[in-house]
């Protein structure tokens, strides 16, 4: 590619991009600049003994409803605007060649994955150049992203649009094990996620369900609820079987709700997520909503059943990472 060309492709990219804006993040969890709580730690791909790698070839690749030719398995990966893609790699192990780093670095969740990654900027703000150098495979974008910057990036190279919504989670696992060559590895995790689960809800017990469960985050100050399909809600309401409120079955996304509109939910028990960096205009919103006479007057909060970051604030929700995690987090605070 001569200079020419290589500056028109990213100026193009650039103006794609730039459209696609930061539009709402609706049916997932927003992106979360968070430190990471003291949860435990994301599952383990599990461990298989060293052999030699296959060579790569392309392979068309299905993946919800759509096929993708990409090399396969490639560890060429770069990963931009898909925080999902990020936990999934964190799972199966996967180490890209670039990442998308949050207030100019790495999250301390991907750790163990980043250590050689370079930066190819923030999630909204991808560095085009960058992406061009390293030469990946394949790119891993965000269904958030418009055709037209999904169609930019593809000339780059074959161009993914990871699902951003919870449900998908499995499908979006299971398709970054196929492109890196870890598919048993993906399914493996899945099943062994259901198997807990299983196990999880002995644990827990019948009498529990009939509690008033909720998952609020604070953003900007405020305080927000999601629909049951959204989030961390579909591990509460669809794997473990918790009744949805009427307040969140009317909502259409992610909703700001008023303290008061709160207290008339008045959950048994509250999940609270909070990140610093998602407040920075409002630092002392958490302390000043638990000194709050209306915070105080819930039964959650009476009964000492208000759980802050069980797992990093930063975590998607619909994802491998944060369903495991969450599901050995919140498993023992439920059946206390």
């Amino acid at each position: 590619m001569n200079r020419k060309l290589g500056l028109g492709l990213v100026l193009s990219i650039a103006l794609a991009l730039t459209a696609c804006g930061t539009g709402k993040e609706e049916k997932a969890s927003p992106v979360n600049a968070g430190s990471p709580s003291a949860a435990p730690t994301a599952s383990a791909s599990p461990s298989t003994p060293p052999s030699a790698a296959p060579s790569a070839s392309p392979k068309a690749i299905a993946y919800l409803g759509k096929e993708y030719t990409v090399k396969v398995p490639t560890d060429k990966i770069v990963i931009t605007g898909a925080l999902e893609a990020m936990e999934d790699a964190v799972v199966l192990g996967v180490k890209p060649i670039g990442a998308i780093s949050i207030g100019g670095k790495f999250p301390a969740m991907f750790k163990d994955i980043t250590a050689s990654a370079q930066s190819i900027g923030e999630k909204t703000q991808p560095n085009l150049e960058t992406i061009l150098k390293l030469k990946p495979d394949v790119i891993l974008g965000t269904s958030k992203f418009g055709a037209e910057t999904i169609d930019s990036l593809s000339k780059i190279a074959t161009t993914i649009p990871v699902s951003h919504i919870s449900t998908n989670w499995e499908a979006n696992l299971l398709m970054l094990g196929e492109v890196t060559g870890k598919k048993a590895e993906a399914q493996q995790a899945i099943d062994t996620y259901k198997k807990d689960l299983a196990a999880a809800k002995t644990k827990i017990g019948e009498s529990v369900k009939m509690k008033k469960v909720v998952v609020v985050r604070v953003r900007s100050g405020n305080l927000n609820i999601y629909p049951p399909d959204t989030f961390l809600n579909p591990s509460l309401y669809t794997d473990l079987g918790f009744t949805v409120p009427m307040q969140l079955t009317e909502a259409k996304a992610q909703q700001i709700i008023s303290l008061e509109q709160f207290s008339e939910l008045n959950p048994d028990i509250i999940f609270l997520q909070f990140s610093e960096e998602e407040n920075a205009d409002a630092p002392k919103a958490l302390e000043t909503l638990q000194g709050n006479p209306i915070w105080k007057s819930l039964n959650a909060v009476k009964n000492n059943k208000v759980f802050v970051n069980i797992i990093d604030p930063l975590a998607q929700g619909g994802t491998a990472w944060s369903k495991i995690n969450f599901l050995k987090a919140a498993v023992d605070k439920l059946a206390n």
